[in-house]
């Protein structure tokens, strides 16, 4: 729960042109999960939702929707009513009431790859477990559905029935603002099948999307939801035109570096300032796409898809420079959804950031490529790599921005010690802390200790640590990732204080025994901090 206590939010503002569709479901799986009959939802996580007290279930919802016409940031013009859709949502919420925030996440799916791709959820999923949110998935374009890997095409039997295009008629996504409500009213106020099983119905409902969706989801701000109300907020993530500001449902925006250097977010939604409903973060040295995203992604797409997305570990790179800023973003956007749940129900507005400073057009950067301004995270303001939103090369290159590792002697001139490192890195870490740039609870993010196990088996691999050195340090990091992603601080220091011990006998390659103590110690400095 956030701070402790479920939430209460002031009731939307009128939802009455918003019909309620029909609910079917939960939706039962025909085949286990990866079986090429594809008998379960699409993109199923294989996070461990049982241990966490969590289920996934999935639902078809049917009704009417209306087409609408948006333009800039003018209220919607209705176009014409009464056509038909049936399309599907994705649920993954507590079990129990009592482990419930009273929070609804409602994610707009992205279909930018021509298939349904949930990208908050894999950034902040974590943090919704841990914080008691719902999550709710919704299929509202075209191309996640019809398109020939969209989902009918996936599984014919699954979602045969499933059509968002009123029979072939309507193929300019024009309906999806409605299927959208819709869908958020089903889990708001369900009429007969309730997607969210016995839990109470939500306090507050916050939509969110990220790159095409967080566009999607800004014509839906300006232009449905002063008809709609349906949604207490909206988070916008990796773009999002100019917003209104005359509504009252507040409206955050969070961007990468990698958004403003490519013009993502234009000049103009950019240079709108904060208001009574509106902030803009933006993270230095964040990538469109990153390295959490795709490293949670990409066994799924394997599994589903038959491919790995590029710049996954060990698939070929077509870059210029190593794929994937490994700036942590995800935990500046985990601060963004608990500042959005205490702005809407208790009036409390988050913190203004500074934004990324800019040169003429282009990113300011300092003499290692490193952006300047904007929310600087520990693994950006105290650095081991120079991770940048930028990259070039083909496809998706220029959204998946870059991380290259500094080399041994310039982290030697930079961190002539251990504590030359660990003692800034940690103090950026409590500053952003102190600043509310990432939650208080920020010490339990798994990512800290996959950052180390992926360096330990970067080093592995260059023939810099030995591989049985490898599978011990490894080991001994997993013991601390149990207990510190728990809440059990000093029981993972400990650990930690094991894994540093045995990289400091074991491995004999000194930049490479360097790199584990830097990362080791700087972890206990922050689980210290809790």
């Amino acid at each position: 729960m956030i701070a402790g206590f479920v939430v209460a939010a002031p009731a939307p503002a009128s939802a009455a042109v918003v019909a309620d569709p029909v609910v079917s479901g939960p939706v039962a799986a025909t085949t286990p999960v990866g079986d090429p009959g594809h008998g379960y939802p699409f993109l199923a996580t294989d996070v461990d939702l049982a241990a966490a007290g969590y289920v996934e279930e999935e639902f078809l919802i049917s009704g009417s929707a209306t087409r609408y016409a948006t333009s800039g940031t003018a209220t919607a013009t209705a176009v014409s009513t009464g056509h038909p859709y049936t399309t599907r949502i994705v649920v993954r919420r507590p079990v129990a009431a009592k482990a419930f925030n009273g929070v609804v996440v409602a994610e707009w799916y992205n279909v930018s790859n021509q298939w349904d791709q949930e990208v908050d959820w894999f950034q902040s999923h974590e943090h919704f477990l841990r914080a008691g949110y719902a999550w709710v998935g919704v299929s509202a374009q075209r191309a996640g559905v019809h398109s020939a890997t969209g989902l009918k095409a996936w599984s014919p039997q699954r979602y045969g029935a499933l059509d968002v295009t009123a029979g072939g008629t309507i193929n300019d996504d024009s309906l999806s603002y409605d299927i959208f409500s819709q869908a958020v009213q089903a889990v708001r106020a369900p009429a007969a099948v309730d997607p969210l099983g016995t839990l109470p119905a939500p306090s507050m409902v916050i939509a969110t999307g990220h790159s095409q969706s967080a566009g999607r989801l800004a014509n839906y701000y300006n232009g449905v939801q002063p008809l709609a109300g349906v949604v207490d907020a909206v988070v916008l993530h990796g773009g999002g035109g100019v917003l209104r500001t005359d509504l009252a449902t507040k409206v955050f925006r969070i961007n990468s570096e990698g958004d403003v250097a490519s013009g993502i977010l234009s000049a103009a939604a950019r240079a709108q300032a904060d208001s009574p409903v509106l902030r803009a973060w933006e993270v230095a040295g964040a990538s469109h796409g990153d390295w959490k995203l795709i490293t949670d992604y990409g066994p799924l797409r394997k599994r589903d898809i038959g491919t790995y997305p590029g710049g996954y570990p060990g698939e070929p790179q077509t870059c210029a420079l190593p794929s994937l800023s490994r700036v942590p973003q995800h935990m500046v956007q985990n601060a963004v959804y608990d500042h959005t749940v205490a702005w809407v129900s208790r009036g409390t507005p988050p913190p203004s950031a500074p934004k990324i400073t800019m040169s003429g057009t282009a990113v300011a950067r300092d003499e290692l490529g490193l952006s300047l301004g904007g929310i600087r995270l520990a693994q950006h303001e105290v650095p081991v790599r120079v991770n940048s939103g930028s990259n070039t090369g083909p496809g998706f290159c220029f959204l998946d921005g870059s991380s290259l590792p500094l080399t041994d002697a310039q982290l030697s001139v930079l961190y002539p010690t251990i504590w030359s490192y660990v003692e800034p890195s940690v103090a950026a870490t409590a500053a952003a802390v102190r600043a509310g740039f990432v939650p208080r609870t920020v010490s339990r993010d798994p990512a800290w200790y996959s950052d180390i196990r992926y360096l330990i088996e970067e080093y592995a691999a260059a023939d810099r640590i030995d591989q049985q050195v490898a599978d011990d340090l490894t080991a001994r990091l997993a013991r601390a990732e149990q207990h510190g992603v728990a809440g059990r601080d000093f029981a993972a220091i400990a650990q930690l204080l094991q894994v540093s011990l045995h990289a400091t006998l074991r491995v004999s390659d000194s930049g490479a025994r360097a790199g584990v103590l830097r990362a080791t110690s700087a972890l206990s400095g922050v689980l210290a901090l809790t």
